[in-house]
């Protein structure tokens, strides 16, 4: 597993969603981390010192995986950025269908009213 920087990052999830728009799905999970052993968060409970917890990002094509760790100072810009990659790579989902709320009603109390007479 390769760590990355978030922007080289965000270059190479961009770069996974392009090798697999014919064929073949990406996998992002997101994660709570510290990036510590347990010894150490242990430690430094027991000494009163504050962990800093970040957002540890990994993304696969069953290939390739990459990953990066995202603080809090980096966290809305690069959310933002994430964001915008899903948005524009996400085309081959399809769009749910909804009746109408009204005609849906309607026709629930016509039958309703079937039914009683």
């Amino acid at each position: 597993m390769v760590r990355l920087q978030p922007d080289p990052f965000l270059n190479e999830l961009t770069n996974m969603f392009e090798r697999t728009t014919e064929k073949g799905s990406v996998w992002v999970t997101l994660k709570h981390s510290s990036d510590k052993s347990k010894l150490k968060r242990n430690k430094m409970k027991a000494s009163g010192e504050k962990i800093e917890y970040r957002c540890l990002i990994r993304a696969t094509d069953g290939k390739k995986t990459i990953s990066t760790m995202v603080g809090q100072k980096d966290h809305q810009r690069f959310q933002s950025s994430y964001a915008t990659i899903l948005k524009a790579r996400m085309t081959a989902l399809k769009k749910r269908e909804r009746k109408d709320r009204r005609k849906a009603a309607d026709s629930d109390k016509k039958q309703d009213s079937k039914k009683c007479s």
